[in-house]
């Protein structure tokens, strides 16, 4: 378990504080919803974590068989609904991977990026394609 606070600080800017670290984040409502737009959304957040967290898992995956992968970069776009209620519509991802497309261990690499926690835990409404871009 982990707790993190998050206080209102008016505006639409909050202040988050990751319990176990202290590290803090600052929030601020999109300039088309009203906000300043001078750091993350609260819904740019959503697209980080589902990035960061693709990587993190390929990386333990990596450093369990003991695979480098230097200067593996990922991409990820926010889209979100033109309608009400307003959402997320789709988060559509590539990965560049500093490895040759027929490197042995890709299926077990990809799987760890499509089995992320975070990819598994949004909502099936939400897309979320991934493409792997293999040798760079």
């Amino acid at each position: 378990m982990v707790k993190i606070e998050a206080t209102y600080e008016g505006d639409l800017r909050c202040r988050a504080i990751h319990g176990p670290s202290g590290t803090e984040l600052i929030t601020d409502a999109p300039t088309d919803n009203m906000g300043k737009g001078e750091s993350f959304s609260p819904t740019d957040l959503v697209a980080t974590a589902l990035a960061t967290c693709i990587a993190t898992t390929m990386g333990i995956v990596a450093k369990r068989k003991e695979i480098a992968l230097p200067n593996m970069r990922i991409h990820v776009e926010k889209h979100m609904t033109t309608e009400a209620p307003r959402r997320i519509a789709s988060l559509p991802v590539k990965i560049w991977i500093p490895l040759p497309a027929d490197y042995a261990e890709r299926p077990l690499l990809e799987a760890a990026a499509t089995g992320c926690p975070v990819h598994r835990s949004l909502h099936p409404d939400v897309q979320k394609p991934i493409e792997f871009i293999w040798g760079e």
